[in-house]
């Protein structure tokens, strides 16, 4: 048999159809392309249901979902008021019938000596209840039963029925059964086996007796002599009528009444009627084989919903959880997250979530790799000037030569030493504010503080530093949740920069203000200002712009480092341009920079 994906070597690409079958048992029988569909959407469903049964989550709701089908159904089947109300609606028929035959017996009776003889052709005329009153002068003699006259006409009135009648003399003893009647109830009579029953059978049988025995008393077959011992018969030969319930050894139940044989208010006997074994239970049981059927018809349902719901559940977070350790793989290349925050649910949410911080871990070791570039370029650079100094310094000539390579020695060394302490702090930064809680932080006193330490230490060039803080209550606080230290290093940097670029004798200003639900800080300087192409580019790590100063006077890390701190606290920095008055050419003018950071208020 050829492989269905690889080409057949004796036909010719060119001049085979495109619906050729390489399989050589289905080139003489083609497969119908219907069977072929109908088998390949059972085999997606089959797949798809596999799936599902592995799953934690569709277990759990499947089986909570079933319990409480099963434990309703159970309870039905346990409880239902359809077996109590069968039993008494056919103990009150049996009652009834049983009166209707005592009575036809004691009616019908033709006297004879010591002797109740019955006329069975009278009894169509008999209603319920009726009795035909006896001469006088009989009212006084007893009439035993006569099992013959009684025989034809217990015969006539139970055959139809299904029912077990018994005769009882005024002693208890058995006068008559119907089971020994010829062609009474013969067909219905269990076959005689002495052959136990097999494990189905005992399961069942087991079952049967659980659901059925209840606190009811066990049915025992009495001997001849043991009328006396139904509680039944004893109160029928006292003159009462009784009904009892009970189940047999095989667990189905047995209703049993007893009225009383009486003529004149003289009691001649007892009249029992009691079901047949599987009378009531097959009742039962075919209204409790209905009830499985809907329990079945609805455990059905309830298991496709099920799978429906857990379809919507463990199958997102299933492919959530894929993502998640594809992307503890694959750290070098970027993993999608699955998309659902359109769900509007929980499911939703975790997926934005897991979108987010992949993100934000993408970002992170994307920012890291390119920190380490930069920190790689930034070292190498003053490493090979102090390398050429290193190299070149014996081979000077004079003292001077020998002056201007340790000069340049030690300014490279001072570069590195300010290289590598600005890089530690900003490698230390990300992990010192993930691991402190925010605080709330006073930025009045704050500032106040810093202006004071700046206007105390005085730069080079005798820059002062004034702050002013905007409100509509002198009171007012200006308070951010944040890291106190970290802040005070944004505004410090600001206010370096600032004197850095500012003349000698200038003036750097801070104002404080609450903008909406943030706070403003503004830091101004009388400077030249910032080009246009600068004013982004400022914040990048390493970058300096200081036409003013030497090369490698800074770093190029403080903006970097105060953007960085900013943003963690949710906030945003950005620099622009104080405009000035006109030229007399007429042309617009820069007045100095400006630095504004804005952190969210409570």
């Amino acid at each position: 048999m050829l492989d269905r994906t690889q080409p057949d070597p004796g036909v010719n690409a060119e001049d085979a159809p495109p619906s050729v079958v390489l399989d050589t048992v289905a080139a003489d029988n083609p497969p119908v392309p219907g069977w072929q569909r109908v088998l390949g959407w059972l085999r997606r469903i089959g797949q798809f249901f596999f799936a599902l049964s592995f799953s934690s989550l569709t277990r759990r709701i499947v089986s909570l979902n079933l319990a409480g089908l099963l434990a309703l159904v159970a309870s039905i089947l346990y409880l239902s008021q359809f077996r109590a109300g069968l039993i008494d609606a056919r103990a009150q028929s049996l009652l009834v019938q049983a009166e209707i035959i005592a009575g036809a017996i004691a009616a019908s009776a033709t006297v004879e000596t010591n002797t109740i003889t019955i006329d069975p052709d009278r009894l169509q005329d008999l209603k319920p209840g009726e009795t035909y009153n006896a001469p006088d002068e009989y009212s006084g003699l007893d009439f035993p039963i006569n099992p013959e006259r009684v025989a034809p006409v217990l015969r006539r009135l139970i055959s139809p029925t299904k029912t077990r009648a018994r005769i009882f003399d005024p002693n208890g003893g058995l006068i008559l059964d119907s089971r020994s009647l010829d062609a009474v109830l013969r067909d219905n009579l269990p076959p005689l086996s002495d052959a136990k029953p097999g494990l189905l059978e005992r399961t069942t049988i087991a079952i049967r007796t659980w659901l059925n025995r209840g606190d009811l008393p066990l049915y025992r077959e009495l001997g001849p002599e043991g009328g006396n011992g139904y509680e039944e018969v004893a109160g029928a030969l006292n003159g009462q009528k009784n009904s009892m319930v009970r189940v047999n050894q095989r667990g189905e139940v047995i209703v049993s009444v007893a009225v009383p044989v009486q003529r004149f208010r003289a009691v001649h006997g007892a009249l029992m009627l009691s079901t047949q074994g599987d009378d009531i239970d097959q009742m039962v049981t075919a209204e409790r084989l209905a009830i499985l059927k809907v329990g079945g018809v609805a455990s059905a349902v309830m298991i496709v919903l099920s799978l429906l719901l857990a379809s919507t559940i463990a199958g997102p977070v299933r492919r959530l959880a894929d993502s998640a350790e594809r992307v503890r793989r694959r750290i070098r290349t970027r993993v999608e997250i699955p998309d659902f925050t359109r769900r509007r649910d929980e499911i939703g949410h975790l997926s934005g979530a897991l979108r987010d911080m992949t993100d934000a871990l993408y970002n992170r070791i994307e920012a890291i790799e390119m920190f380490a570039a930069d920190v790689a370029h930034e070292l190498k650079n003053p490493l090979t000037s102090l390398r050429s100094a290193v190299e070149t310094l014996p081979l000077a000539r004079n003292e001077n030569s020998r002056a201007r390579l340790l000069a340049v020695i030690e300014h490279d060394v001072k570069r590195l030493d300010r290289l590598i302490s600005d890089i530690s702090d900003a490698s230390r930064l990300d992990a010192e504010l993930q691991r402190q809680d925010m605080t709330s932080v006073d930025l009045r006193r704050l500032l106040t503080t810093l202006t004071t330490v700046a206007n105390e230490t005085r730069l080079g060039n005798n820059i002062a530093v004034e702050v002013r803080f905007e409100g509509r209550n002198p009171a007012d606080a200006f308070s951010v949740p944040g890291h106190d230290s970290r802040l005070g290093q944004v505004i410090s940097n600001l206010l370096v920069n600032a004197q850095s670029f500012s003349e000698a004798g200038g003036k750097v200003r801070i104002i404080c203000r609450r903008v909406k639900s943030e706070i403003e800080i503004v830091v101004d300087d009388d400077g030249p200002g910032i080009r246009e192409d600068a004013l982004q580019r400022i914040f990048e790590r390493f970058y300096t712009d200081r036409p003013h100063q030497g090369f490698g006077q800074n770093s190029g890390l403080g903006l970097s480092i105060s953007k960085q701190i900013v943003e963690a606290h949710g906030g945003r920095i950005w620099a622009e341009n104080r405009a000035g008055p006109l030229s007399a050419e007429g042309e617009a003018t820069i007045a100095g920079a400006r630095f504004v950071v804005r952190l969210p208020a409570p």
